[in-house]
């Protein structure tokens, strides 16, 4: 397990840097900063305060359908489906320094 989520939090880290890079258009930070929130509003729910990196891990397994439904119920800015997938790996990201086992 732990090369597979080193895997994952590969993928968020790099997703995380890619949501970075869009947040330089202003309008774009915008809608993204508007769907971060909601999707780690999301996480909050259904991982809640103590948790471990495998159980955040387990959640991302499973996460695509569920941050798919968030945003466009609670976000669901012009262009959301092109960004998904990166404000749902740069949600996981920031979300993984509350786990109990976290290192940077």
């Amino acid at each position: 397990m732990a090369v597979a989520l080193e895997v994952v939090r590969s993928e968020w880290e790099d997703g995380y840097r890619r949501y970075q890079d869009l947040l330089r258009d202003r309008v774009a930070a915008d809608r993204l900063s508007l769907q971060l929130e909601a999707v780690t509003d999301e996480l909050r729910k259904r991982v809640g305060q103590t948790f471990t990196l495998e159980d955040l891990a387990a959640k991302y397994a499973a996460a695509d359908e569920w941050v798919r439904d968030t945003v466009s119920e609670r976000a669901p800015t012009p262009g959301w489906p092109r960004t998904l997938a990166i404000v749902q790996d740069a949600a996981f990201h920031l979300y993984q320094r509350g786990a109990v086992d976290y290192s940077p």
